[in-house]
């Protein structure tokens, strides 16, 4: 009998660092009206076209944005997409187990959920898990989803102490909190900071980890971010990305975006 890996292993086409669209923007724009426009699946169907590896949600409890619905609309496109991944983002202890349990219980598409630390009324999400306090009521919650063939990653801080702790719980990658290089990229402690990610990048990498990265990533700093941070497997992107896009187009935008993840690549 064929015992079945815990984690879907999606291979992409794109050997480099993966992109993820994030497009929450997109339906916070179309829920400003009720005429359901702009298109979220529309939008995530361009993206693919144009090469983006992933499409990823954050649908908060309170629908501002993505609302239930939109996350069974796209897991049922990207059926049509098999060599990329959907990501769900969000916190375990409100609404995202939900979706996880919901998809696979209707044969849906997941790949990866990203366990964020975020209150229900909070802005953005700004930090990431703590450890040890936080490792005991996380534990069961990684187990479910891997029970799921969900893959697992965890929002975190650049804190190198804090990796193997991650992967004790069962997390299979980390997603670094990136607002505090974005934040330091064009001043004079950008140095001190992208130090700070490289060696929590390398503690992950040592702990058995997979580095995901987002959060104000642009076209920008992108690729100095992944040319210097050893080991991103995946950049989640969707703020600068969507604005971007309604000057560029969706298109335009998403080859920028790897174009920018290439040139992290190039040799000096």
């Amino acid at each position: 009998m064929k015992i079945l890996s815990p984690v879907p292993v999606v291979s992409h086409a794109h050997d480099k660092t993966a992109l993820s669209v994030n497009v929450n923007k997109v339906a916070l724009l179309r829920n400003s009206r009720h005429l359901d426009i702009p298109s979220v699946l529309r939008a995530a169907e361009l993206c693919l076209e144009a090469g983006a590896q992933g499409i990823t949600v954050h649908p908060r409890p309170d629908e501002r944005h993505i609302r239930r619905d939109d996350v069974f609309e796209l897991a049922a496109l990207m059926k049509d997409w098999p060599d990329r991944e959907f990501n769900i983002e969000g916190n375990p202890f409100q609404n995202l187990m939900d979706f996880v349990h919901d998809l696979a219980a209707r044969g849906l598409p997941l790949h990866q959920c990203t366990f964020v630390p975020d209150s229900e009324d909070q802005f953005t999400s700004d930090h990431g898990w703590s450890f040890p306090e936080d490792a005991e009521r996380l534990r069961p919650l990684i187990q479910q989803a891997h029970d799921r063939r969900v893959r697992v990653s965890l929002f975190m801080d650049p804190v190198p102490e804090a990796m193997a702790a991650a992967k004790a719980v069962g997390a299979d990658r980390v997603e670094f909190y990136t607002e505090t290089y974005a934040r330091a990229w064009a001043g004079s402690e950008k140095a001190k900071v992208l130090a700070r990610f490289t060696l929590a990048a390398q503690a992950a990498a040592a702990a058995g980890l997979g580095i995901n990265a987002g959060h104000d990533l642009n076209r920008d700093n992108l690729t100095e971010f992944v040319r210097e941070v050893p080991g991103v497997l995946e950049v989640s992107i969707g703020h600068a990305l969507i604005a971007d896009a309604l000057e560029l187009g969706y298109a335009a935008t998403v080859r920028s975006y790897l174009a920018s993840i290439d040139r992290a690549f190039v040799s000096a």
